[in-house]
């Protein structure tokens, strides 16, 4: 196992630089050998941090083939926006590097497509860094799920509720570096961000590993706030106020399950509305989670039982987030964002698969053009791609180790570098 991963570093955005400052700059097994972007001051930026750190100057460009004609790189890090990702991924992987991209979806699945062909052809594995997989409350649902405590899981859902106009969609819009969704919003009417809620459900109800999704609705309401939004923040007179939004302000996504499960997922980012994360809840036949309650709530307990989840996590919280408080690091999004990037740096020195691997990162990247054609049918079903081509039936062992999503292993503080 090599005791350092070599990386490039693509992206030094407001997301990208946040990570690498305050996640993998604190790990001292992650030597930075390149540094990409395209908007040369956020490329200054990044080198002023890593060399506060103390951390030797890594090589700089603007074109990311640099860095994958580097025979020397390990594993390559998307942190850029949505345009453009799947193309650099798909080069990634036939570049043979192992792939760690930001949270997002497809604009088509023609891209999953040609991902899924990459990834054959090298085996190099790709990782959605989809942070809430590691996040404190996740896991404990996660830990509960494995000892069989909420009996058989029948439904999960979640939803992306956060108003995002001002802090993103419109922030910066006439400068030089407007917010990456914005055109997003104005063009496509989907599920555009499921990946927050998908992300743990997925890996809750097994998919990919006897289990899978097998269908797709998705209904849209009218787009008036976002429009409405820009009026207010930037007034009467802008262009944007005057903008024809496609995006609906609400979509309401239901999906199916092989082994006959529901999901339901809700998209709620340009209405007036207080922050509330992804309203995640899970649904057994022996108790259940509800996030808006913030209660664990098991057959024979009191109705009208509320906010039990501290005393929670004290009985079920899991191993590997009790080590991580242990070491006191502070990582973003309470851990999850430290966490994450561990997973997969491990599985890059181990040589294997990451917890969440090419088939997860391509099913929940398709939700978006899936849910697009639902919307433009009406909302009719339309089927799931099965990315892992029928190996969800005869899936591997599960991931051993401290991070695997498969299975709730035992973790220490040498687990947290």
């Amino acid at each position: 196992m090599p005791k350092t991963v070599r990386i490039g570093y693509i992206g030094l955005g407001r997301r990208g630089l946040t990570v690498l400052q305050h996640n993998i700059l604190k790990m001292q097994d992650v030597e930075i050998v390149w540094l990409c972007d395209s908007y040369a001051p956020a490329l200054t930026r990044a080198c002023e941090v890593i060399a506060e750190s103390g951390r030797p100057a890594p090589r700089l460009t603007a074109d990311y083939r640099d860095i994958l004609a580097d025979s020397t790189v390990d594993a390559v890090f998307l942190m850029t926006g949505w345009d453009g990702r799947s193309e650099m991924a798909e080069a990634s992987l036939l570049a043979g590097k192992y792939t760690a991209t930001e949270v997002g979806c497809a604009f088509s699945l023609a891209e999953c497509d040609r991902l899924l062909a990459a990834h054959k052809k090298t085996g190099a594995h790709m990782m959605m860094l989809e942070n809430t997989c590691y996040m404190r409350r996740e896991l404990m649902v996660l830990n509960v799920a494995r000892q069989g405590l909420f009996g058989e899981i029948v439904h999960c859902s979640g939803g992306y509720h956060h108003d995002i106009r001002a802090c993103d969609l419109l922030k910066g819009i006439d400068g030089e570096n407007p917010h990456y969704r914005i055109r997003s919003y104005r063009e496509r009417n989907c599920e555009q961000y499921p990946t927050h809620e998908l992300g743990p459900i997925a890996k809750l109800m097994g998919i990919g590993r006897g289990n899978r999704f097998l269908a797709l609705s998705s209904f849209a309401s009218k787009a008036r706030g976002l429009r409405e939004g820009a009026r207010r923040i930037l007034g009467e007179g802008s262009p944007h106020a005057a903008c024809e939004y496609t995006q609906g302000d609400i979509v309401t996504t239901v999906l199916t399950c092989e082994n006959g499960e529901t999901v339901h997922l809700c998209l709620d980012t340009t209405l007036p509305r207080p922050y509330s994360t992804r309203n995640y809840s899970v649904r057994g036949t022996l108790g259940m989670f509800d996030e808006a309650r913030r209660v664990l709530f098991f057959e024979g307990m009191g109705e009208n039982l509320e906010n039990n989840e501290e005393k929670c996590f004290d009985t079920y919280d899991h191993p590997l987030f009790r080590s991580y408080m242990e070491c006191g690091i502070e990582g973003g999004h309470g851990g999850a964002d430290y966490l994450v990037v561990r997973a997969f740096l491990e599985a890059v020195k181990r040589g294997e698969a990451p917890p969440i691997n090419t088939y997860d990162t391509l099913t929940w990247m398709a939700v978006a053009p899936l849910s697009e054609a639902s919307i433009k049918a009406g909302g009719a079903p339309v089927p799931f791609p099965d990315y892992s081509e029928g190996a969800w039936q005869t899936p591997p062992p599960p991931l051993a180790g401290a991070y695997s999503l498969d299975i709730v292993a035992d973790a220490s503080p040498d687990d947290i570098k």
